[in-house]
């Protein structure tokens, strides 16, 4: 028991004594933790402050290796942009000695070849030289053979010579003697019959001379009426368009003849309204779903073919209603004849020209002269002209502008009492055409004297495109007229027997008595007739006069 209370006891004071050394541990560990906590606060603190002291002295020193770092830099780029640059330099300097070096290389080719072709060339001239060395001896020998035969033939002649001369002295006297007995046996003498040998040589020279003109006249014809043919059928072939027969009149299809009652209105008074607004006369008779529009100015006509043609579609025809689609259709046409103009300006290919110009020729589509439309003409005398221009070396622009401009003085809207081709010639100068353009488009009638070479082109393209087979209507009591007149003037001539017109008067074909008028005269009297026709006549393109003299010889067998 006591062991085990002395054991316990001893336990006891184990324990205390560990108790009290944990005791004292934690009390020195805390006391320990307390310094350490200061010395580590003290150590921090003056870290920091060495850390300020340090750090900004670093950054400056880093500053300043930046700013010298960055310096050196700039100082290198600056020293390899130099010697780039020097690089650069002494490259185009290299390839400026390589081109150099080239070129003469290049000099000295061509150089070594001309030498060699001079050298070759040089050597065919001297053999040149020796083969004409050659037949220079040759001839030298031929010609002193020449001269030997040339003397001895200069002595045959001499002597012949005098021999010819002793004949020709007895041909003399031989003669004579013949004169006086032919003298003699005549019973005239040599001057009497001089006479009469030269009165029938200025008779047989007059003959022979009328025949030589006559065959230097049909030469000189022949080639001009075929320079001419060539060059005309050449611009009309390559014209070739069709053109159409305009008239007064414009007829409008309608659906049924009820129509035209609504077309007429109560008492007329649309028909009224409509010929007041249009100016055109509205004929309403028995034709089957027709109505007829009657004027002479085309514009008008054609505005109240679309007006109607619009009224009919409506239904609605009233005066009011009247009035407002016409003022849209004399729009629109306006709007068309601007169209039209531009787009024949476009075709031909001419620029630069007057918007009013234009609008004019948009115009010339709604007018006919003698039944052919004036666009069509206008259109094909200016490429008429163009090409003729063309195959003489002359200007085309300048002869298709003036064929295409030598009409436009006939539509203008005021009446001007004064011919068409001076009025298109002021148009033509106020809106600043080219003055050759206005000469031959106030000349292409002869009103005025051509001053340039387009004036004649321009008046033959114009009489090309207007007297061609079915380009132009003409009324019949005045071609039957025409026609008579032309065989009276060629049948007033004295020795004609009969006169035919044909061809529509373009041709003239007169026969005459054989023993009344000669060869020569016939000749003469072609040219007369022609002279005459011209004179006293007016006609479309040329006339052709051909004059028939032959010869019957008439026998009997009894």
């Amino acid at each position: 028991m006591e062991l085990l209370l002395i054991a316990g006891l001893a336990l006891l004071a184990v324990g205390a004594g560990i108790a009290l050394d944990r005791w004292l541990l934690t009390r020195t560990l805390k006391s320990a933790r307390e310094q350490a906590q200061q010395i580590l606060a003290e150590a921090e603190a003056k870290a920091q402050a060495y850390q300020r002291t340090h750090l900004a002295e670093a950054q400056a020193a880093l500053e300043r290796e930046r700013q010298a770092f960055a310096q050196e830099q700039a100082e290198a780029r600056k020293a390899l942009q130099q010697a780039q640059e020097r690089l650069v330099e002494r490259q185009e300097a290299l390839n400026r000695r390589t081109l150099r070096v080239n070129e003469r290389e290049k000099t000295l080719a061509r150089a070594a070849e001309a030498i060699e072709a001079l050298r070759r060339e040089a050597d065919a001239n001297f053999r040149q030289a020796e083969a004409l060395h050659q037949q220079a001896q040759a001839l030298f020998e031929a010609l002193r053979r020449q001269q030997e035969a040339l003397t001895q033939r200069e002595t045959e002649v001499h002597r012949l010579q005098e021999e010819l001369a002793a004949r020709q002295a007895e041909l003399d006297r031989t003669l004579e003697e013949q004169v006086r007995r032919l003298e003699q046996i005549a019973g005239m003498s040599r001057q009497e019959a001089k006479e009469m040998l030269i009165a029938q040589m200025v008779e047989e020279a007059k003959l022979e001379a009328a025949s030589m003109i006559k065959e230097i006249r049909d030469e000189a014809r022949l080639k001009a009426n075929r320079e001419a043919r060539k060059i005309i059928l050449t611009a009309i072939q390559r014209t070739a368009a069709s053109h159409a027969i305009e008239n007064t009149v414009s007829v409008v299809n309608i659906q049924s003849d009820e129509m035209k009652g609504r077309i007429i209105g109560r008492e007329g008074r649309n028909i009224r309204a409509f010929e007041a607004a249009t100016g055109v006369e509205v004929i309403v008779d028995d034709t089957p779903e027709a109505v007829i529009l009657s004027a002479f100015n085309p514009i008008r006509r054609e505005i109240a073919r679309l007006a109607l043609t619009k009224l009919i579609q409506d239904g609605r025809i009233h005066p009011a209603r009247i009035e407002e689609v016409v003022e849209k259709a004399t729009a629109e046409i306006e709007e068309q004849i601007i169209e039209t103009g531009e787009r024949t300006v476009i075709d031909l290919n001419l620029h630069g020209m007057h918007p009013e110009l234009i609008r004019l020729i948009g115009r010339m589509r709604y007018r006919t002269s003698y039944g052919q439309n004036l666009l069509a003409h206008s259109i094909e005398t200016a490429r008429i002209a163009s090409l003729i221009a063309a195959e003489l070396g002359l200007d085309a622009d300048k002869a298709r502008r003036a064929g295409l401009l030598h009409d436009i003085g006939k539509v203008v809207e005021e009446e001007i009492d004064r011919p068409h081709a001076l009025v298109g010639m002021e148009l033509c100068r106020k809106y600043r055409e080219d003055p050759e353009v206005c000469n031959a488009v106030g000349a292409h009638h002869d009103e005025i004297e051509m001053t340039t070479l387009i004036a004649p082109i321009v008046q033959a393209a114009d009489a090309i495109s207007g007297a061609r087979p079915g380009a132009r209507r003409e009324a019949l009591e005045a071609y039957i007229k025409r026609l008579e007149k032309l065989e009276a003037l060629a049948a007033s001539f004295p020795g004609v027997e009969r006169v035919y017109a044909i061809q529509a008067g373009r041709e003239v074909r007169v026969i005459v008595n054989h023993s009344l008028v000669s060869d020569a005269q016939a000749e003469q009297l072609a040219l007369d007739i022609s002279k005459k026709i011209q004179n006293e006549m007016q006609y479309p393109g040329q006339i052709k006069v051909t004059v028939i003299r032959e010869v019957r010889s008439v026998a009997y067998a009894k």
